[in-house]
């Protein structure tokens, strides 16, 4: 039989405690036994394997530890610094007893794989959301995601993510813990160079944090890892305090003992439209790049709608969330509560919250309808919103195809809207909730307008759609991404004024607003939450209400404008609508 070989760990182990000393000999400089005792073939191979296998643990373990969460730390100096949490691995490490020391390294190697896996999805976050992925409130919109690859990049292309993405979940883990199983071996068989190693880049980072040293803009000694699992464990401590707060937040309403007779009585007899368009944010009032068309369109758009009778104000709202989550920002903005998360949502439309849209429908004065060209599935949720029927995606008689993840073009939902409800004879007064969804992320392909005599049945898209762009090829380019997005805001504003021009009478009121502020691929990192809001309104009766609200005339709201949190608005609007007193 083949003679066994010691375990070399266990070896090291015996000879250190027995001499004390450390030999220096490199024992992989003599050809070791391969499989089953047998000497390998090719010793010089043998060994350039195992020092390039060695190395590219070494790469994944200490790339692991430094690796960020934001793909703007993704620099070359972010990688030369020194890890706290390597050096106390280390150290545990070596001073861990033999039989624990295999488990420790196994537990350590799974745990920083898995915080490795965390850094990948926060940084997908951070490029939407502009924030880290919650533990606690976010496992619902990772499959809203997979829904918008599938309708915006196709099956194949949501399939291809999909699978790298659960092969990367599995494959870090795996691949960190072999590589720190590894390199705990080597530690040990060279125990007295890797304790000396240790203990001087202990030394190092210490020196580096005293005297605050740094390469470019990021400190030398390192502790990214901690900040992030420290920051994680209080952001799970607060995702269950916000619960228990916010459930009592809910429960405050100051209209709710109000006679429903004596709620909105400024608006009886109007037809109040509460319009969204998606990501519809500060960005293209402001950014030099779009301000110029945008602020064309707006302008324009200005003097016809007075031409027709309108006259526009407008302000700035504080959205709850940017780059994405506009059913955040809907509820926020009609039930007046600030919803800036999953939990949040989920929490008030289970509740008896009443929302702005639930108090038309309360009073008996108007019908509510809901056009909701982005909802494909059950929609349980409109009720709580208080809308008396509901259109989505299947139910507005379109036929044309999908412009990416928008399932119809904004000037079809606004038509179908016409033939539907608004321009049904005999009726009575309507509120209605639209969301238009053309400027919706990926912004390619664009709809344009068309003769809304030639609409029909929504076929005639087809050709439109081909005349487009691919968002394959427009994601490609940062610059052509904002130049899509700004055509896409302008093909949403072209649709509402002509709608407004077109369909509108001395009873129309319209409140249109952005809902969140785009990416940061668009918004070129700015913080800012803001969105457009703006009133219009043919009875000059109805904008006299909101005189005090110091917002600007016409369809673009100016830089110094009011900034409300979005949550503000309704209370506001209710009180500037209900009865005058005195």
């Amino acid at each position: 039989m083949p003679r066994q070989l010691p375990d070399p760990e266990t070896e090291s182990d015996t000879d250190d405690a027995g001499s004390g000393e450390d030999t220096g000999r490199d024992s992989s400089a003599v050809p070791r036994p391969g499989w089953f005792g047998r000497r390998p073939r090719h010793p010089r191979v043998a060994r350039g394997v195992s020092v390039g296998s060695s190395v590219l643990a070494a790469v994944l373990v200490v790339g692991a530890l430094l690796l960020p969460n934001r793909l703007d730390g993704l620099t070359f100096t972010t990688f030369l610094r020194i890890p706290a949490e390597g050096i106390l691995l280390a150290g545990l490490l070596l001073a861990v007893p033999p039989r624990g020391r295999r488990i420790t390294a196994v537990a350590a190697g799974l745990l920083l794989g898995l915080l490795t896996v965390l850094k990948c999805v926060d940084m997908g976050f951070y490029s939407v959301l502009v924030r880290p992925f919650n533990l606690v409130m976010d496992w619902g919109l990772l499959g809203g995601a997979a829904d918008f690859l599938r309708e915006s990049f196709g099956r194949t292309g949501e399939l291809l993510a999909l699978t790298a993405a659960v092969l990367l979940a599995a494959a870090v883990p795996l691949l960190t813990t072999l590589a720190l199983v590894r390199l705990t071996g080597l530690m040990v068989r060279y125990r007295r160079a890797a304790t000396r190693s240790t203990l001087v880049l202990g030394t190092a980072w210490i020196t580096c944090v005293t005297l605050n040293l740094q390469i470019g803009d990021a400190p030398i000694a390192s502790r990214v890892n901690t900040v992030i699992v420290n920051n994680r464990i209080e952001q799970v401590r607060a995702g269950l305090e916000d619960a228990r707060v916010f459930r009592e937040e809910t429960a405050v309403d100051a209209f709710a003992d109000t006679p429903r007779d004596q709620v909105l009585t400024g608006l009886r007899g109007k037809d109040v439209l509460f319009t969204f368009i998606e990501s519809y944010g500060r960005t293209a009032i402001e950014d030099p790049a779009m301000a110029p068309r945008i602020g064309t369109v707006l302008k324009e758009g200005t003097a016809s709608l007075k031409a027709a009778g309108f006259e526009a104000r407008s302000g700035w709202l504080r959205s709850p969330v940017t780059g994405a989550g506009s059913w955040l920002c809907h509820t926020t903005f009609l039930s007046g509560l600030w919803v800036k998360n999953q939990q949040r949502y989920r929490t008030v439309t289970s509740s008896d919250r009443t929302t702005l849209t639930r108090y038309f429908r309360e009073t008996g004065a108007w019908r509510t309808v809901g056009v909701v060209p982005g909802v494909r599935y059950a929609w349980p949720e409109g009720r709580f919103f208080g809308l008396d029927h509901i259109y989505d995606s299947t139910h507005l008689g379109y036929h044309g195809p999908y412009f990416s993840w928008t399932p119809v073009p904004d000037q079809f939902s606004l038509e179908a809207f016409e033939r539907l409800e608004f321009g049904r004879k005999d009726r009575g007064p309507l509120m209605a909730e639209i969301i238009l969804a053309s400027s919706h992320n990926p912004w390619a392909p664009v709809a344009h307008m068309l003769d809304w005599k030639d609409l029909g049945d929504g076929s005639v898209f087809h050709r439109v759609k081909k005349e487009g762009k691919d968002p394959k090829e427009v994601w490609k380019n940062p610059e052509s991404v904002r130049t899509e997005y700004r055509n896409a805001i302008e093909y949403s504003l072209h649709s509402l004024i002509e709608f407004v021009r077109r369909y509108g009478d001395r009873n129309t009121v319209l409140v249109f607003l952005g809902d969140h502020q785009p990416v940061p691929t668009v918004t070129a990192g700015s913080p800012r939450k803001d969105v457009p809001v703006t009133l219009v309104a043919h009875d000059p009766k109805v904008l006299d209400r909101v005189s005090g609200w110091g917002w600007t005339q016409g369809l673009k709201p100016a830089a110094d404008a009011p900034i409300w949190p979005m949550n503000k608005f309704r209370d506001r609007f209710m009180r500037a609508y209900g009865p005058r007193k005195g």
